[in-house]
């Protein structure tokens, strides 16, 4: 039986870490009911409608002041529109992907990468490989190998999520600006572009979609704004080696998504893959295990 001690107040982002992966895990499902929507326009409605729920949460978390900060300094602002790129091809890609029956290769992506991160500080951050890692990474490329040997179709799916992720995430981290003000300058810089292909987006369908599907464009803010929100909660909450465990239960979900539910075909190629990057994960968490234990 596992009991939360007060005096480890880390423990208590478990919950929100959880509940972030959660819904992260099930967003297939909530794309799969706009498949007939373009992932263009799903990634305008995404953004346009995620900037009142962002100004909401800046208002209640009373970060009004980070917001103007780093809106209004040029090195925080060009950091932004980098990151703000770089997360607009990751969800274009990821929106596309599901809505185009490739939800495994989603999946394989979000294994890669907490590998491709690690990858990323050993090249801009000079942080050093421990040997389990270095052997995670080769056990992780040599499953990329085979997908390029097998599955050319696919296989760029799953790396421009892990690298675009990936490269998000160390621009963000060397961003010196919080989690939901960085998201809030983010949606800005993009709001105008998605607005305007919102608009053409409306003129082309000859005015409003049914009251199903534009409710559901209108849910794209909170399904996007909420999980984050949940997961900066969670990073604050409990150590970031934790934290890096509870990563792998979105891509496990979407993986059961797309096998079982979704019936995508699971070849030789794509099993030996997932088999080679369980066994990089698994090399992978050890290490951060063993890290944790020895820091207690």
């Amino acid at each position: 039986m596992i009991t939360i001690q007060a005096q480890r107040p880390q423990d208590g982002g478990l919950p929100y870490a959880f509940s972030a992966y959660l819904i992260w895990g099930f967003l297939p499902v909530y794309f799969k009911l706009l498949k007939h929507v373009p992932a263009l326009d799903i990634l305008a409605f995404r953004i346009v409608w995620s900037v009142p729920v962002v100004f909401i949460i800046l208002y209640f978390r009373r970060q009004w002041g980070e917001f103007v900060s780093a809106i209004s300094n040029p090195a925080a602002r060009r950091a932004m529109m980098l990151s703000a790129v770089l997360i607009a091809i990751n969800w274009l890609v990821y929106v596309w992907a599901i809505t185009s029956d490739r939800v495994l290769a989603t999946s394989i992506g979000y294994y890669l990468n907490p590998l491709v991160n690690v990858l990323l500080g050993r090249l801009f951050l000079g942080e050093r490989l421990t040997r389990l890692q270095g052997w995670a990474v080769a056990v992780a490329g040599l499953a990329v190998a085979i997908l390029l040997g097998g599955s050319l179709e696919t296989v760029w799916i799953s790396l421009t999520l892990a690298i675009s992720f990936g490269t998000y995430g160390l621009v963000r981290k060397t961003a010196p600006t919080g989690s939901v003000p960085g998201l809030a300058v983010e949606m800005c810089l993009l709001g105008p572009v998605a607005l305007a292909v919102c608009i053409w987006s409306v003129m082309e369908a000859g005015g409003l979609r049914d009251l199903q599907t534009e409710i559901l464009l209108a849910l794209g803010g909170a399904v996007t704004v909420i999980p984050l929100l949940l997961f900066a909660t969670a990073a604050r909450r409990m150590s970031y080696t934790a934290l890096g465990f509870v990563q792998y239960l979105a891509p496990t979900i979407v993986f059961l998504l797309g096998a079982f539910a979704y019936g995508e075909p699971l070849d030789g190629t794509k099993l030996a893959c997932f088999a080679l990057i369980w066994t990089a994960i698994a090399l992978f968490s050890l290490d951060a295990f063993r890290r944790m234990r020895s820091a207690v």
